[in-house]
Formats: structure tokens, sequence, C-alpha cells
């Protein structure tokens, strides 16, 4: 029985050594770099040096509006295998989805009464 969960174990330890892995070789060929120079702390944005307060905050509702469209984004991506396989799924599918797009669409209402889709 054990010889059957060898492939997961090699797995789990090949997913902790190689990143351990290149951490490593990334600290020791980076190790002269770690020194702030005043060329390393030039502005290279736009090229122009910043008057005042650089660190300004902004608007939590742009995060919102972002984090909003992303979950209706990844949620309509199950709209598609569904779509493709339509005709073969039959009634209890088609009730699935039902359910399904009623959740969303109450997620879409709860995310527009509370402000989150308001830009200003």
């Amino acid at each position: 029985m054990l010889t059957s969960y060898a492939g997961v174990g090699v797995i789990f330890l090949v997913g902790i050594i190689f990143p351990l892995i290149l951490l490593g070789v990334s600290a020791i060929l980076h190790s002269n770099h770690k020194k702030p120079t005043p060329t390393k702390l030039l502005t290279y944005e736009c090229g122009l040096e910043t008057e005042g307060d650089t660190w300004i905050q902004f608007k939590l509702s742009y995060f919102m509006y972002a984090l909003v469209f992303v979950a209706f984004d990844v949620e309509t991506i199950f709209l598609y295998p569904w779509a493709i396989k339509f005709q073969s799924l039959g009634l209890f599918a088609i009730v699935e989805m039902f359910i399904f797009i009623t959740i969303l669409l109450l997620g879409y209402w709860y995310a527009w009464k509370e402000g989150a889709l308001e830009w200003i």
C-alpha cells in the first residue's frame, strides 16, 4: 500500500526542495545587488522626478470593482463547458445551471447594493 503513495511522496519532496534550491541559487547570484546605490534609487517609470509625497492612497472602490469583475469573470467561465454539452445533459443540468445563474445574479445584486460597482 505504501508503494502506491511513493509517486505522491516524490512529487511532494520535489515541490518542497525545488523552490528552496531556486531561492538559494538566486541569493548566491544576487548577493552583490542588495545594496542601494543612487542609480538604483532613480525614477524609472516615467523619467520625471516625483513631486510631493509619492505614497498616495487609492480609492478602495477601484480595488472592489476589479475584484468583483474577476470573481464574475471566473464564474462565467463555468458556463462554457455547460453550453458545449447542453443538449446531452438533460433536465438536471438545466436546473443546476438555473441555480448557478441565480446565485451569480444574487451576488451581482449584492455587490451593486453595497456600492462595489460605483466608480466614483
